[in-house]
């Protein structure tokens, strides 16, 4: 008989208050924005005191970045996930599907909505978010598509605008009507069609003609 583990069984004290601290503020920054939300919430809500968050986070901001960085970690959108580059079809379409799930996810979503409403007055969170999120994917796949070419298949030029362009085609409908709160269950069904077929779109449009 097989027993399942407690993944949070094999952290250690730390970093099991480490955890609980993250999600605390994942939840709070979600919920109420990052303006409207102290570090003695943090702490309340997490369990801990407030010593103990600033010993992980030296700031506000810190523990920001630190949010949105591990929601990435979450949907797997590490270095990790793009490590075989002779055989991007499937790297691309495995991120392309972890991309998907994490833009169009509740918290994604509230976050980038509390960015965009504080972009005039606070453009520092913006860029905080910004650096920890979109320009961290956008690194990893410029440079997983560089990777790729030296393989000799594909052709990508400007690597960082092609992973722009990768991103940008995966956000689709979806993603514009959740921004604006209009009605979108209709769309989910071909949620995963529609991801694949970008990818496949992407790839075509950089593949080598094949020599014999």
């Amino acid at each position: 008989m097989s027993s399942v583990t407690n993944p949070s069984a094999t952290l250690s004290r730390s970093e099991q208050k480490r955890s609980q601290v993250l999600d605390a503020a994942i939840d709070l920054f979600c919920c109420q924005g990052f303006f409207n939300t102290s570090m003695d919430e943090v702490a309340r809500q997490a369990g801990v005191s407030k010593q103990t968050v600033y010993a992980h986070f030296g700031s506000k901001d810190e523990l920001f970045v630190a949010a949105i960085e591990s929601k990435c970690v979450a949907h797997q959108l590490t270095g990790d996930i793009l490590t075989d580059a002779a055989e991007p079809e499937s790297a691309l379409m495995r991120f392309a599907t972890q991309f998907s799930e994490l833009i169009i996810s509740p918290g994604a979503m509230a976050v980038f909505k509390t960015c965009v409403a504080q972009a005039d007055s606070h453009p520092e969170l913006s860029r905080l978010f910004y650096d920890a999120g979109p320009n961290h994917v956008l690194r990893l796949l410029a440079d997983y598509l560089a990777r790729v070419e030296t393989h000799g298949r594909y052709h990508f030029g400007n690597t960082r605008h092609c992973a722009v362009r990768l991103c940008l085609m995966t956000f689709g409908e979806l993603r514009l009507r959740l921004e604006l709160g209009l009605e979108h269950q209709e769309l989910l069904g071909s949620r995963e069609q529609y991801v694949q077929e970008c990818v496949q779109m992407f790839l075509k449009a950089y593949k080598l003609p094949e020599t014999n």
